[in-house]
């Protein structure tokens, strides 16, 4: 269906509004997360009704950020993306967001054509943002379908920005595991980021490529979002991947860059932890000399590579040789409201990683109250605490606010659903 150029500010209870100048946009990107927290307050002191204030002060905010996608600035469009970023990554508004859902794309999709650097970065994180809040089904399909091909023809053109083309091969990984339900699509995007880390190989004649710091972050982020969608193939497909880069993903652990070696570790963990669920009896011809690389990543005092860097390849490298060794995988438990979930599984730590790198601090926040995130991770429906029980917790201000929007959602849905049953008598 064709969509209108024109924009208009749809759903908010104050109409259009005029878009921000650059002045007004700094101030918006500096003051957005506190103006957010002070809505808490008004919906924490004052109860429903000031639940009801602070609501709508939310999407008046939102549908300037929207209005503000559009702007002729590229200072104010950055704000305006940055704004829609923070709101998405810690509040569930699928109602507001649902009606304006192709708006939202449409601004997307023109920043990620027109817009250069950060703002294509800020727009590619945002759509990734928009499926979360979606979910899987036709409405992020919808979304989706307009920005995929976008996306693989800025990750696929070595014309493009850099850090534009890092931020797609993210954001196009998430998005896919998200809303895409035809198998064979996840692997032909598998592909396209194949296309990009394997130049990072070793070469036939053993000499390793020379390639720039922000090409190899690239082929980085190719490989981390390869993996995500490795945890959703077929046994047939995993089986198909081990043969064809188990004997060649060890090079990487050689990489300069200690993201490249962490990411190649991780990868490795996952490759043979999938293929064990598949068969317990798997075995892999170069074991012992993987195992040896592994220990020496776990143990390495290199004086030539940074503390930090040593320090964090140590701990992930102690874990991916127990695992490729011992098949044991260090759990770790992630504690939210009054619910908590468990890491047990290479496959569980990269689907977490991949979405809290979007949602960052909101991750607890999405853990306890967003349907499709806790359908990924078999947390059943969404579970509301009563008001007394969390006086008894002594819960903090935001945690308060958490609990207030799950119930305010719950009402919405319990309405529109009892509206729904109603019978129809015609117009007055």
């Amino acid at each position: 269906m064709p969509r209108s150029k024109k924009r208009s500010s749809r759903g908010g209870p104050h109409g259009a509004v005029q878009p921000f100048s650059d002045e007004d946009a700094s101030i918006e990107t500096l003051s957005h997360c506190s103006s957010f927290s002070d809505a808490m307050s008004v919906a924490d002191e004052g109860g429903e009704a000031g639940e009801e204030t602070a609501q709508e002060d939310l999407q008046y905010k939102l549908n300037v950020f929207i209005d503000s996608t559009v702007d002729k600035s590229a200072k104010t469009r950055q704000g305006a993306l940055d704004g829609l970023k923070a709101a998405m990554a810690t509040r569930i508004l699928y109602e507001f967001i649902s009606d304006r859902r192709m708006t939202i794309t449409d601004s997307i999709e023109r920043c990620l054509k027109k817009g250069k650097g950060q703002e294509q970065c800020a727009a590619a994180s945002l759509a990734c943002l928009l499926c979360i809040q979606l979910g899987s089904g036709v409405e992020s399909e919808e979304v989706f379908k307009t920005l995929k091909p976008i996306f693989k023809n800025i990750l696929l053109d070595g014309a493009a920005n850099i850090q534009t083309r890092q931020a797609c091969a993210t954001s196009l990984g998430l998005c896919t595991l998200v809303v895409e339900d035809d198998i064979l699509d996840v692997y032909a995007t598998m592909e396209s980021f194949e296309s990009l880390f394997m130049r990072s190989y070793v070469k036939e004649d053993g000499s390793r490529p020379s390639l720039n710091p922000q090409t190899t972050l690239l082929h980085t982020n190719a490989l981390l979002s390869w993996a995500l969608l490795l945890t959703i193939c077929t046994g047939s497909q995993v089986k198909a991947v081990t043969r064809k880069h188990l004997p060649k993903l060890p090079r990487l652990l050689e990489n300069d860059d200690v993201n490249m070696r962490i990411a190649a570790g991780e990868t490795i963990a996952l490759l043979f932890e999938l293929a064990r669920d598949m068969d317990p009896a798997f075995e892999y011809d170069d074991w012992e000399p993987l195992c040896d690389k592994l220990n020496s990543l776990a143990t390495d005092c290199n004086k030539h590579r940074a503390k930090t860097d040593k320090r964090k390849q140590r701990s992930v490298f102690r874990d991916v040789l127990k695992a490729v060794e011992e098949r044991d995988f260090q759990t770790e438990t992630i504690r939210f409201s009054t619910e908590r979930m468990t890491i047990d599984s290479w496959v569980r730590k990269r689907t977490y990683d991949a979405f809290r790198e979007f949602v960052g601090s909101g991750m607890n926040y999405h853990l306890q109250a967003n349907e499709f995130i806790r359908d990924v991770f078999e947390l059943g429906p969404p579970v509301l605490v009563d008001a007394a029980t969390l006086k008894s917790m002594k819960i903090s201000r935001f945690e308060r606010h958490l609990y207030n929007a799950a119930a305010f959602k719950a009402r919405t849905k319990a309405r529109n659903k009892f509206r729904d049953k109603r019978v129809d008598v015609g117009e007055f």
